[in-house]
């Protein structure tokens, strides 16, 4: 019996796991409201409350699991990407845990486990391709093992979730806007008003041209009548969501192809958006995929997904020691 104790701090939400043999025994997750008024996450702010939370979840996490700290075979953390401040936190406290235990240390890339996070509750076959799509990071991945996967293609400016929460912003909805332009999307129509679609080459993305072109729409519209955004909100949320969604869609179905694979799967917080979902779902039915999609708690940054790619990593005796640093890079290891 393996018993690993996770960590995530890569940046605004503070989450510990503990995990057995592959299975999440509790998953904790604390979330910081102090970043609301400023329209997005202040880093140092973020790290401050790492130092506030962590202790709490921890403790939480293990009452919840039924488990004593003695009984914990491996600590892992998120080691990169993230915000460093953030990820300080969450190492500086794995690496005091593990060496004050005696206990073997796992670091762990925040994208790979989001990839992984689909072997909390499912067993993809592989190989299969999973689009990750956070507030940071939108990629192609082709997984073809637990612990080898490639890189396919990559956002080359800003993330779909960023393009979600910076549309948010300039409609005036708070932080963190992408779930509520969602929600507005709902009630509004997707045809009707149109947005261009970025044309990058391969399997790459760009998502800074749709936030320009909203905004001078926007401008635009705003000159001719000051209360378009109010009489026309749901409308815009759709449209926008629409563009982004089908520019998603079309390069993870030109991979698809050029690949050949079947299986395919979402992660990563944009994955919670309901249209996604429903768009993956139907491009399933088109091209005969077996598509496979987390929980909503296994979207978001959370402990479980970095405890599930510890435990892959605990049997392959991937460890590392005292000395590995955080990094705020996404190098793809």
């Amino acid at each position: 019996m393996i018993n690993i104790l996770a960590i995530e701090s890569s940046c605004d939400e503070t989450s510990a796991a503990i995990i057995q043999d592959g299975k999440v025994l509790s998953n904790l997750i604390a979330t910081q409201k102090v970043h609301e008024k400023y329209g997005g996450v202040v880093p140092e702010l973020a790290s401050r409350a790492h130092i506030q939370n962590i202790i709490p979840v921890v403790d939480v996490a293990f009452k919840e699991a039924g488990i004593d700290k003695k009984d914990i075979h491996a600590v892992a953390f998120t080691q990169a990407p993230g915000l460093i401040g953030s990820l300080l936190v969450g190492a500086c406290f794995a690496k005091s845990f593990a060496q004050a235990l005696n206990k073997p240390l796992i670091a762990v890339h925040h994208l790979q486990a989001h990839v992984l996070s689909h072997f909390i509750d499912a067993q993809p076959p592989f190989p299969f391709l999973c689009l990750t799509v956070s507030g940071g990071h939108t990629q192609i991945v082709l997984c073809k093992d637990h612990l080898d996967m490639t890189v396919l293609g990559e956002t080359m400016d800003d993330a779909a979730g960023e393009a979600f929460d910076k549309v948010a912003k300039m409609l005036g909805l708070p932080y963190p806007g992408g779930p509520l332009v969602d929600k507005n999307a709902a009630l509004g129509n997707p045809d009707k008003f149109k947005f261009p679609m970025s044309e990058m080459k391969d399997f790459e993305y760009s998502f800074s041209g749709i936030k320009t072109s909203v905004l001078y729409f926007l401008q635009a519209q705003k000159k001719l009548n000051p209360h378009f955004i109010e009489e026309n909100l749901f409308d815009i949320c759709a449209s926008v969501q629409h563009t982004i969604v089908k520019t998603l869609l079309l390069k993870l179905e030109k991979a698809a192809k050029a690949y050949k694979i079947k299986h395919i799967g979402i992660a990563g917080g944009v994955s919670a958006n309901s249209a996604l979902r429903k768009a993956l779902i139907e491009s399933g039915e088109k091209n005969n995929w077996q598509v496979y999609i987390p929980k909503f708690e296994y979207c978001t940054d959370n402990a479980a997904m970095i405890g599930i790619t510890a435990y892959y990593k605990y049997l392959k005796g991937q460890f590392c020691d005292l000395t590995t640093t955080p990094s705020a890079r996404a190098i793809w290891a």
